[in-house]
């Protein structure tokens, strides 16, 4: 690399290109993975490669999961914390969840961590992989509520230790996926200074993650990865092949959030679906158009767990059985 690039001062690694005289040079005829390691070395970010969209031999597969989360008001433990259930509601623990799950034929738990109890061990994640197993549900994977974007410290090292332990606890249990977020910019900080703490912070968590099979999905949760193009850029800057997007139907809150649905599924390794979702400037929710997202997914060849994640105030335990049981052809259909 030109020395006039590697020292380029533009303030921000989505410029570079019209800030750099070695960058404009040679934009046309450099490969991508190339462009994105010298845009790393015009903006101070770490030089890494960038994984490519995911290829999947054969036809398109959505298999039917059910996030623990839709069950939050029910569960006996958020965070660490004992909580007690609305009045007439039945209180749950992980294994009355997955119970649910094999008694309305859904294939796949995603077991969330926040409702885990506190003391949580190796024989407890044992446990629960046994019973799950003997109730014919796999557990699609589990999620984890980090902030990836403070500089280093004590902050930044706790919660790099948290999604760490959880990759353990994943591969314990047999969980093939973590939804993780990115985080907020801190106060003080940059967008750039906040991808760079991030993919810091992620490409760690990745290498431990690669030695024990489990893949970290960002998910699209606002902050730094508000943006379909910010969720791409810095997946792809991860370079793992552990590294890929958990797809949330609900969360852009742009102009056109089914276009950014269809700018991040080729790098979607799970996927989560809610009911609703609000575009940019609107004053109301509206419902998803589940067939939509359905064909976004097809034409991307996505294979893999399609999850529900219910998030509207009436009761789940009504609701869910419902949405679960009109699912079932339509994920058949794809």
């Amino acid at each position: 690399m030109d020395a006039e690039a590697a020292h380029c001062k533009s303030p921000g690694w989505l410029l570079f290109s019209l800030e750099c005289p070695a960058c404009r040079s040679s934009i046309t005829t450099m490969k991508r993975r190339t462009f994105l390691s010298l845009a790393a070395a015009c903006s101070g970010i770490p030089q890494l490669g960038a994984i490519e969209p995911i290829t999947r031999k054969g036809q398109p597969k959505l298999v039917l999961g059910l996030a623990a989360y839709s069950f939050r008001k029910s569960m006996k433990w958020m965070k660490g914390k004992p909580v007690a259930a609305p009045e007439g509601w039945p209180a749950w623990d992980l294994f009355d969840f997955i119970d649910f799950c094999a008694d309305q034929g859904c294939q796949g738990a995603e077991l969330t961590s926040y409702f885990f109890p506190p003391d949580v061990d190796e024989s407890y994640l044992l446990e629960i992989k046994r019973h799950a197993y003997l109730r014919g549900v796999a557990i699609a994977g589990t999620a984890v509520g980090n902030v990836f974007t403070h500089p280093e410290g004590p902050k930044r090292r706790e919660q790099v230790e948290y999604v760490k332990t959880w990759i353990r606890h994943a591969a314990v249990m047999g969980a093939p996926h973590i939804r993780i977020f990115a985080g907020d910019m801190q106060k003080g900080s940059t967008k750039e200074k906040a991808e760079k703490n991030f993919l810091e912070c992620y490409t760690e968590c990745l290498a431990l993650a690669a030695e024990k099979g489990v893949f970290l999905g960002l998910e699209n949760h606002g902050g730094i990865v508000a943006e379909a193009d910010a969720l791409v850029r810095l997946v792809r800057a991860a370079d793992s092949k552990w590294a890929g997007v958990n797809l949330d139907s609900g969360n852009f809150k742009t102009a056109d959030p089914y276009a950014d649905l269809e700018k991040i599924a080729p790098y979607a390794v799970n996927v989560q679906l809610k009911m609703m979702f609000q575009k940019k400037g609107a004053e109301k929710k509206e419902e998803t158009d589940i067939p939509r997202v359905l064909d976004i997914l097809r034409k991307a060849n996505y294979q893999g767990w399609f999850t529900l994640e219910y998030e509207e105030e009436e009761n789940p335990h009504v609701e869910v059985p419902k949405i679960l049981a009109a699912l079932k052809p339509l994920l058949a259909s794809v």
